[in-house]
């Protein structure tokens, strides 16, 4: 009887100190990411009309509930040369394909194709291969980030917004992004390779606007998609190396959301 209760407390202390180290872990990596101020952009091509791409807007929206309190952003371009097959995918847009090829280009890719993941710039794979994404992620927010940026709304209205940027530790080849994002949707599709399913969408690039860095910091006018509401929709701004496809910065502009 002496030998077993020594065993169960043995047992339980071991169970202990592995919840322990579980929780040091999860500190050090925020107290990592906090001192390199990493991030993770991850930017998904995907369509409504492609039977492979659910199962990567699920990962998506899963990572993005997971990592809410982290630096991770999500941005999903519907691409447009899906629309062709017998479903034209609303949110789809022939720019958010030209981005997609443009990166074929940063990264030596001999094709497009969806679900295709891109975190940062720099690495690419099939957006429904979540172990990839985690560890893309991870590496992403441990990796200090070159440069900085901050975005405020000075005013929005009548479709609409004034955007204030300020940069830092940029160059000449370094362009800002702003994207106007839908939190959400949800669509029943009729048509084509996902005909009778309800698909839903999580952070949903609405327009994506390209600026010409005048300095360090400047004043953005932006016109706000149709549908616009200010509590389902976000602003975001990337910085980008032209050169390379490697984003070196981004931010969530402040003041968006229902204080607009």
């Amino acid at each position: 009887m002496r030998s077993a209760k020594i065993f169960i407390l043995a047992a339980f202390l071991t169970v202990a100190a592995l919840g322990t180290k579980a929780v040091i872990g999860a500190k050090l990596l925020t107290q990592i990411n906090s001192e390199n101020k990493g991030f993770a952009v991850v930017e998904l091509f995907t369509s409504e009309g492609c039977s492979s791409c659910p199962p990567a807007d699920a990962l998506v929206a899963k990572i993005e509930k997971e990592d809410k309190d982290m630096p991770v952003f999500i941005l999903a371009y519907h691409v447009d040369y899906w629309n062709i097959l017998g479903w034209k995918d609303a949110f789809s847009s022939a720019d958010y394909s030209k981005r997609q090829n443009e990166y074929a280009g940063y990264l030596h890719l001999q094709q497009i194709y969806t679900p295709q993941i891109i975190v940062n710039g720099k690495t690419e794979f099939v957006g429904s291969e979540e172990g990839t994404l985690r560890n893309a992620i991870q590496t992403s927010l441990q990796t200090a980030s070159p440069a900085q940026l901050s975005l405020s709304v000075s005013s929005a209205g009548q479709g609409k917004a004034s955007v204030k940027y300020s940069a830092e530790g940029t160059d000449q080849n370094t362009v800002l992004l702003i994207a106007i994002l839908q939190k959400n949707a949800q669509t029943k599709v009729e048509r084509g390779e996902n005909g009778g399913r309800t698909l839903s969408h999580v952070q949903i690039v609405r327009k994506l606007q390209k600026v010409v860095l005048n300095g360090k910091s400047g004043v953005v006018n932006v016109s706000l998609p149709n549908g616009y509401d200010a509590a389902g929709w976000e602003i975001v701004g990337i910085l980008q190396n032209t050169l390379t496809g490697a984003i070196t910065g981004v931010a969530k502009a402040q003041g968006t959301g229902a204080d607009i």
